[in-house]
This record gives C-alpha cells, sequence and structure tokens, in this order.
C-alpha cells in the first residue's frame, strides 16, 4: 500500500482528525447499538446511539488520535444487570467496538483498493490525498481495534477477558481502572507496547489485504 512521504505534515495531521472523527463515533456508537439491542439502554438514553463525534468526544483522547493514531472517547455506560446473561452481554458489547472499527478497515481497503486500480488502469485520476485519506482510515481503525482489544481495564478487552475469569478476580482488578490507564499510556509513551501493537496490527492489515485480493 503507497506511502505518505510527499505529504505535509500539517495534512497528516488534518487527514487524522477526519479519520477520528469518523472512527471514534463508530467506535462508541456500536457499544451503545449492541448494548440497547441486548437489553440495557442506558447508552442509548444518553444519547450515545450517534455517529455525531460531539456526544463521544474527550479531548485528550481526540489529540492522542491524532498524534499517535490510537486514543479514547467517553466511557460508554453499561449496567450488566439489565442483560439475560450480564458476562455474555458485557462481552459481546464490548466487542462491538473493536469489530466496528474492523469493518470500517476493510471496507476502506475495498474502496482503496478499487481507486488505487482505477488509477493504475488511467480509468480516472484518483487524488493522492484521496487515496491518503483511505490509507488512514484502514491503518489507524486497525490500530484502534488493535489497541482496544488489550485485555486489562478499561480496554474493551478486559470485558471479553470476563468471559474466561472469575467474576471476583476481575471486579478486583476494576478497582484499579485508572492506575492500569495511566500504566499503559506510559507503555505507549516509552515506546513499550509500540512493536507488539505495530506487528499485530501489521497481521491484521495482511489479512485484510488477502481477504481483498479479488479486488487487486
Amino acid at each position: 500500500m503507497g506511502g505518505l512521504l510527499g505529504i505535509d505534515t500539517l495534512i497528516i495531521y488534518l487527514l487524522r482528525a477526519v479519520v477520528m472523527l469518523i472512527t471514534i463515533p463508530f467506535h462508541e456508537a456500536a457499544h451503545a447499538l449492541v448494548s440497547w439491542l441486548l437489553g440495557d439502554p442506558t447508552a442509548k438514553n444518553a444519547g450515545r446511539l450517534s455517529l455525531n463525534p460531539v456526544r463521544h468526544f474527550d479531548l485528550m483522547g481526540a489529540v492522542c488520535m491524532v498524534i499517535a493514531g490510537v486514543g479514547w472517547a467517553k466511557p460508554v455506560q453499561i449496567r450488566a444487570n439489565r442483560f439475560r446473561n450480564p458476562k455474555v452481554g458485557m462481552a459481546v458489547s464490548a466487542a462491538a467496538g473493536p469489530v466496528s472499527n474492523l469493518l470500517l478497515a476493510f471496507v476502506s481497503m475495498m474502496i482503496y483498493k478499487l481507486l488505487a486500480l482505477a488509477s493504475l488502469m488511467g480509468t480516472f485520476s484518483v487524488p493522492q490525498l484521496l487515496l491518503d485519506f483511505f490509507y488512514y482510515m484502514i491503518s489507524m481503525n486497525i490500530t484502534l481495534a488493535v489497541f482496544n482489544l488489550i485485555p486489562v481495564p478499561p480496554f474493551d478487552g478486559s470485558r471479553i477477558a470476563l468471559l474466561f475469569l472469575p467474576q471476583k478476580y476481575y471486579f478486583r482488578v476494576m478497582q484499579y481502572e485508572q492506575y492500569i490507564m495511566i500504566g499503559v499510556l506510559l507503555l505507549c509513551v516509552f515506546g513499550v507496547l509500540s512493536t507488539p501493537l505495530s506487528i499485530v496490527s501489521s497481521v491484521v492489515m495482511h489479512w485484510m489485504d488477502m481477504a481483498t485480493r479479488f479486488i487487486w
């Protein structure tokens, strides 16, 4: 997939900002939608079943998303006791966020390849800026999905891990959610998590590339 060596740094950040305004609402609205379908309307009633970025905006998370490609939004409130099966309900509603990002990345991959192929064949001229936009839609959605699947609180992966952990241990760990979040962010800042996250993201991108080979 094409690089972005010729694009100005400011334009890169603007592209990331646009992608963030699309990606974060999809992620959070997916949580709200699935939790509502499973019986908990808390997030829906709070206005989180929306693609309006303002409903989900967290300043620090948005800045991190634009600068580093990963970030977060305001947490979606979910009441597990409203699910018929609280463990399964929490896991499925948590998985909805990363899954929505992977779907966005997959659709963006198909569009990227169709545009690149059309440009290569001379069917019509595709602006490089448009290709760059879809490149970031792919890479940032994959990275956000992988980042959120880290199996520690407060990430979505921790709710999925609840399926395999005794509940008392899970909620004991949840007491330290804020400290764990700070610790994970520090690991990201100092580059400790950069390599493993990059490797997993590259594997996911390769799978998507293979899955869309019917296009190109």
